[in-house]
């Protein structure tokens, strides 16, 4: 990449932030974070971003009325907001107050990062990540960490260290979030085949994974009889 693409963060919950920071730098880009609306309202201003990524929930100013005030005088940064809210009429709201688009918790942060290219529309190339190679993701109101095999409950602090097992049929979860995963190919990748017994093993992580994101009860693995699981949200 021939020049570094800046780009503003709205984003409260710490860890989140450094998370993503951390992530597009490695990508070549050049991240400020603001940890409230106010602070992005003025960073904003100063430094004028390429792009403008803003969670909807956060302190002082929310992201709908950070971005609704940008838009007076500024029509032409992209701006894509993250957020858990994903019913039809938050999602309306986020595009009537100024929004480019919409990307819903959990994230890969591969997805992140294509969407920020497409609102960019440039051409350079960036590097790409295999999904062998998404490693962190948000899920509600946690942060996972498949490389260290740790997922924190954000709003306590609390964490959970994972098994390998447990950390890889979650982050097999996390890369398709809303979507089922079959017992077959959790089995055959991580067990090597997929015996009954093996898939009684299965169903003890998959419980295991249950009660590590109990803690917010947005969250829900479902098991789609015959079939596998699905990681889902609620709106």
């Amino acid at each position: 990449m021939n020049e570094s693409i800046n780009i503003l963060l709205a984003e409260d919950e710490r860890t989140l932030a450094m998370i993503i920071k951390d992530t597009l730098d490695g990508q070549g880009f050049h991240v400020t974070i603001a940890y409230d609306g106010e602070e992005a309202l003025r960073l904003f201003a100063a430094s004028r971003p390429d792009v403008l990524v803003a969670d909807v929930m956060m302190p002082k100013l929310d992201g709908y009325e950070l971005v609704r005030r940008i838009r007076k005088t500024d029509q032409q940064t992209p701006v894509i907001f993250l957020t858990a809210r994903s019913a039809v009429g938050d999602v309306v709201h986020g595009f009537e107050m100024g929004a480019n688009d919409y990307l819903k918790k959990p994230f890969g942060m591969q997805e992140l990062i294509v969407r920020i290219k497409a609102l960019l529309g440039r051409a350079w190339a960036m590097p790409s990540l295999p999904e062998t190679e998404v490693t962190r993701f948000t899920i509600g109101q946690f942060l996972f960490d498949a490389v260290v095999q740790r997922l924190t409950h954000v709003p306590t602090g609390s964490r959970n260290e994972l098994s390998y097992r447990e950390s890889e049929i979650l982050r097999r979860l996390c890369l398709h979030p809303n979507e089922v995963v079959t017992s077959q190919s959790l089995l055959l990748e991580l067990w090597g085949d997929d015996s009954f017994f093996n898939n009684k093993s299965l169903h003890v992580f998959i419980t295991k994974l249950r009660h590590r994101l109990s803690q917010d009860p947005s969250l829900r693995i479902v098991n789609v009889r015959g079939i596998g699981y699905k990681l889902i949200t609620a709106d």
